[in-house]
C-alpha cells in the first residue's frame, strides 16, 4: 500500500516513489485529514550485516488499511503527545506531515500540529506581503518561517571574476598569452535589506543579510509594524557588510602589535604542535611575510618557518627562541580591512 500526500495538485515525492513500487499495484489517494485508530505494530530494523545497518523504525497500522513505518524519534514525539492503550492503540487524531525524506505520524493535539496548521491557512491565503507595505524595523515572516528585519532599500553589491589578459613579458605572438582571474567589485542595483540574528558554524553570533529585488511571494506574514529599538544598532552592522558596501582593498592598513598583545594572540592559538599563521612585515616597506608559528612544550620555545621574502632574498626557517625573541625579531602585525564606506570590515591576525 502506497500513502501520497498532494498538495497544489503535485504528489509529494513522486520521482522517488515511482522509481521502486510495484507498477502491477495502483497507488490510492487518501486526504490528509485528522484520523483515529492507528496501532503501533513491531520494531523493524536496528540490526547490521557486515557494512549494511538498518536504521530502526516502529511499523504503524492505518485505519485505512495499510501500514508504514516511522522513525523511533518520531514514536518517542507522538508518545509525547498522545497515549498508546494495549490492544487498542493510539489515543486521538493524527495527520501526516514529513521531515526531510522520513514519513512523520503527528497528534493533532501537540503544539507542533497547531502551529504548522496556523502557518499552512496564511500560506493558504495567498496574503503576500507587498513592497509598498513595507516598514523600517519591521518585522516579515518568510515561507520557510523564517523571521527577517526590514532595514530599508539600497544598492546591494556583490564580486565576479573577470578574466585579464597577464603581461607577455616580451613575447609577441598571441599562442603565449595567458590570462589571470581577477576578483572586480558588483553593483547589483537597488534591493529590498533584511536582517536577522543567527548563528555561524562556530556557534558564535552572527547578522545574516538577505536581500531582494522583487517580494514577489518571499514574505507571507507581518509579525510587527513597529520600528524595533535596536534599529540604529542593527544598522551599524548593516553598514559593515559587504552586500551594503563593497570591500576596498586601496584601504588595507597593516598595525604592529604591542608586545602585551601578540602575547595575548600567541596564547589564543593553540600551538601545541601545531603550526598557525603568523603575518610578518619589513620593518621598512612593510612587504608581506607570511609565517608559520609553532611552540614546543618540552624546550618551552617557538619555531617559525615562512615564506619567501623578496626584499631580503631569503625564507624564514625554523628560527628558534622566546616569544620575545620572535617579536623583537620579527616586528609581527595584523592587518585590517576597510569597506568603500570606510567601515572596518574585517581584522585579520
Amino acid at each position: 500500500m502506497l500513502f501520497i500526500m498532494i498538495k497544489k495538485n503535485k504528489l509529494r515525492k513522486e520521482a522517488s516513489w515511482n522509481s521502486w513500487r510495484d507498477k502491477k499495484i495502483e497507488p490510492q489517494d487518501f486526504a490528509n485529514e485528522p484520523t483515529s485508530g492507528f496501532v503501533l505494530n513491531k520494531k523493524v530494523g536496528d540490526y547490521s550485516s557486515h557494512w549494511n545497518h538498518r536504521q530502526a523504525y516502529c511499523r504503524v497500522y492505518d485505519p485505512r488499511g495499510f501500514e508504514f513505518e516511522v522513525t523511533i524519534e518520531n514514536l518517542l514525539y507522538i508518545l509525547e503527545n498522545a497515549s498508546s492503550i494495549k490492544g487498542k492503540g493510539l489515543e486521538g487524531d493524527f495527520v501526516y506531515g514529513w521531515d526531510g525524506k522520513d514519513l512523520l505520524l503527528m497528534p493533532v493535539d501537540s503544539p507542533d500540529y497547531k502551529e504548522i496548521t496556523q502557518y499552512s491557512e496564511m500560506i493558504l491565503r495567498n496574503n503576500y506581503v507587498k513592497a509598498k507595505d513595507l516598514k523600517l524595523g519591521a518585522i516579515y515572516k518568510t515561507k520557510d518561517n523564517e523571521e527577517w528585519i526590514y532595514m530599508g532599500r539600497f544598492d546591494y553589491h556583490t564580486t565576479k571574476y573577470e578574466r585579464v589578459e597577464r603581461p607577455q613579458n616580451g613575447y609577441s605572438y598571441s599562442s603565449y598569452r595567458s590570462y589571470d582571474s581577477v576578483k572586480v567589485n558588483v553593483n547589483k542595483g537597488k534591493h529590498h535589506f533584511f536582517i536577522r540574528g543567527t548563528e555561524d558554524y562556530l556557534n558564535n553570533p552572527y547578522i545574516s543579510v538577505l536581500t531582494i529585488k522583487s517580494l514577489g511571494e518571499k514574505f507571507v506574514d507581518t509579525i510587527s509594524t513597529d520600528c524595533i529599538e535596536n534599529y540604529a544598532d542593527l544598522f551599524e552592522k548593516l553598514e559593515c557588510k559587504t552586500e551594503y558596501s563593497p570591500y576596498d582593498e586601496s584601504k588595507d592598513e597593516y598595525l604592529h602589535y604591542t608586545f602585551d598583545e601578540f602575547v595575548e594572540y600567541v596564547n589564543s592559538l593553540d600551538l601545541d604542535e601545531v603550526w598557525r599563521t603568523l603575518n610578518i612585515k619589513s620593518q621598512n616597506d612593510f612587504e608581506d611575510v607570511i609565517a608559520e608559528i609553532r611552540f614546543d612544550k618540552e624546550s618551552n620555545l617557538y619555531y617559525l618557518r615562512g615564506d619567501y621574502v623578496r626584499s631580503t632574498n631569503s625564507y624564514i626557517h625554523n628560527n628558534i627562541g622566546t616569544i620575545e625573541d620572535v617579536f623583537k625579531k620579527y616586528n609581527p602585525v595584523y592587518k585590517k580591512e576597510y569597506l568603500e564606506n570606510g567601515k572596518i570590515y574585517r581584522r585579520l591576525k
